[in-house]
Parts: structure tokens; sequence; C-alpha cells
């Protein structure tokens, strides 16, 4: 039986198919945008979570550092850029 060699049939298409990344990694992030658009519309819809909390220099007052410490008491902790022996 003879053997024939075909010739390659399409080299333009098997280099375009070598070029695109696997068909699961294209699912993969299909379904990563899917669930993120998801998410955000869900998110967009419910509205804010805590709608009387600001970030830091939103408020408008506090040290100004934009940072008042949260009412947290450090129990006794010294100021850390305060040089030592200042306690006095």
């Amino acid at each position: 039986m003879p053997q024939t060699r075909r010739p390659a049939s399409r080299p333009a298409a098997a280099l375009l198919r070598a070029a695109l990344p696997p068909p699961a990694l294209c699912g993969f992030l299909l379904l990563l945008a899917l669930v993120f658009a998801a998410s955000y519309a869900v998110g967009a819809g419910v509205g804010p979570v805590a709608p009387g909390m600001h970030g830091p220099g939103r408020t408008g007052g506090g040290s100004p550092g934009g940072h008042d410490g949260g009412g947290m008491d450090m129990g006794g902790m010294d100021d850390p850029g305060a040089p030592r022996g200042s306690e006095g």
C-alpha cells in the first residue's frame, strides 16, 4: 500500500490557531468577566453598605493627617514621633 503525502492544507489556519490562546483560557476569562459584571450590578443595585461612613479626609475635621484614631484608646502608649525622655 503506497503512502501518499497530502500537502499541508491551510498553513495560515494552522498559524492562526497556534497564535490564539487555548479555548479553556478564553472560557475562563469570559466567565471571570461575567462574574465581575454580575457582582458590580448587584452592588450597584444594593447601594452603599454603610452610608454614614466616610473615608479619611472626607469628614472636614480631625487631625491634619485625616486620621483621628477612630476613638480608640491606645492604653498609655507614647507618641512614636516624640523624642525619648520628654515625658517629664
